[in-house]
């Protein structure tokens, strides 16, 4: 496992994970866990929610995440667009949900599954911009 030093608009994360994408997923995840509500919404498609997402990324985050293993606002630091890792984390709930539904379980609101769940990262320190 590594560190990264995350950002992307007001996110500045440590991110310890085990590679660079997974570490940009887990710095997101926190500030998306404020939208799992849309994925209890029952008049809401899946492309609701990720249109959604994507609309709240266009408004308050840049448009990739900027990483590195050295610290912040560094000149080397690797980009990775915003859309795509979003992209990433909507298709992680919507699986979350299908496999509910397959297991046979009674449908759960996303946001008690996050809290069962837990954060994803194994640590993420967030700090303040």
């Amino acid at each position: 496992m590594s560190k990264y030093y995350v950002q992307c608009g007001p996110i500045r994360a440590i991110v310890v994970s085990s590679s660079v994408e997974q570490a940009c997923l887990e710095a997101l995840d926190e500030s998306l866990q404020n939208h799992l509500w849309i994925y209890d919404d029952p008049d809401l498609s899946t492309g609701d929610c990720r249109n959604h997402l994507m609309l709240e990324a266009l408004v308050h985050l840049d448009p990739s995440l900027r990483v590195s293993e050295q610290g912040f606002d560094r000149s080397d630091a690797s980009l990775f667009g915003t859309p795509e890792i979003i992209d990433r984390w909507h298709r992680l709930m919507t699986g979350m949900n299908r496999l509910f539904v397959a297991a046979g379980l009674p449908p759960r609101p996303m946001q008690s599954v996050a809290g069962i769940a837990g954060n994803m990262s194994h640590a993420v320190a967030h700090l303040p911009r």
